[in-house]
């Protein structure tokens, strides 16, 4: 099984290289449903595996500026005891009752994972729109790194919340909390949202590792799999992010999230097949209704660059 883990663990970690999310949401439900592995083992092996793999993404920000450490500080304030108290809220029934409970809860957090994509997207578009209307907007957007005023409590209250599902479920600490932190702080460009993020999932992931470390049921063969897997394929996928089509990946991401997690709340196969075929048929037109809505073209129009600069991978639905 280990051979199959580690081709697993490359295959997440090029979807992580290439969109910067869907580790934990999509590793955990792979080794639960596919490998059959008891789903508190399976969470404290992907998170073992996974505070060795977040320094690599958080580094390349906090090279570029792209973080904002009075933002990373108040989060990891909340989000570091948060994440010791799931995994005691994850030991506190033993047995099959116990792998129930995790195995409920993590098909939640996929499901919000999966809600999160789509709010992303929503979210991109809106402010799209706002940058065709105002060039002005495109200008600050494209000019110094924003500075905003803190907010404390919600900003502490995100990282507690988080914490809590990434201690139970390992699913969360990018997608939810990104989320937040673009309700939270509109004005912060997107390189700041994904390096702030990625950066505060460090010491997030880390201390949720070393608890279940300590207490979950962490399997060291069942890591070393996902990580010699996991990191060329990180690697891999990051040195071809600029070229793929990062979009429909999250589109791909949107679908197994959902249908993995109505699968682990119980639903039928039948069920579960009947939705995915629904969401694969519905998503593009859905998106080039939103699209309408905001006043932009169905697809999205390059626009004009200097040589010197990076081309873009072409943004598709739910990215």
């Amino acid at each position: 099984m280990d051979l199959w883990v580690a081709i697993a663990g490359f295959g997440v970690g090029v979807v992580v290289g290439l969109t910067g999310m869907g580790g934990g949401a999509l590793m955990t439900p792979l080794l639960v449903l596919v490998f059959g592995v008891a789903p508190l083992s399976a969470v404290s092996s992907d998170l073992v595996a996974g505070a060795i793999m977040k320094p690599f993404g958080g580094a390349v920000h906090m090279r570029r500026g792209t973080v904002d450490k009075r933002l990373v500080l108040w989060l990891c304030s909340g989000s570091i005891p948060a994440a010791f108290a799931g995994v005691f809220i994850a030991k506190a029934v033993d047995g099959e009752g116990m792998s129930q409970v995790i195995q409920s809860l993590l098909g939640v957090a996929l499901l919000l994972a999966a809600s999160g994509l789509v709010l992303k997207a929503w979210f991109g578009l809106r402010d799209q729109a706002r940058a065709a209307a105002d060039p002005s907007l495109r200008e600050v957007a494209e000019g110094a790194l924003a500075r905003v005023r803190v907010r404390i409590i919600p900003t502490v209250l995100v990282g507690a919340v988080g914490g809590l599902v990434v201690g139970v479920t390992s699913v969360g600490s990018g997608s939810h909390i990104v989320i937040a932190l673009m309700a939270l702080y509109p004005a912060l460009r997107p390189q700041q949202l994904v390096g702030t993020d990625l950066v505060q999932a460090v010491p997030l992931v880390g201390a949720a590792a070393l608890a279940h470390l300590l207490f979950g049921d962490f399997q060291l063969a069942l890591t070393v799999a996902l990580v010699v897997g996991a990191v060329p394929g990180v690697l891999l996928g990051a040195a071809v992010s600029s070229r793929a089509p990062g979009g429909l990946i999250r589109v791909a991401l949107t679908v197994v999230l959902t249908a993995s997690g109505l699968k682990l709340l119980g639903a039928s196969t039948v069920a579960v097949g009947y939705t995915t075929a629904a969401l694969v048929a519905v998503i593009p037109a859905v998106w080039v209704l939103a699209r309408r809505h905001f006043g932009l073209p169905p697809r999205q129009v390059p626009a004009a660059r200097t040589p010197a600069e990076p081309a873009r991978a072409e943004q598709a639905p739910a990215g």
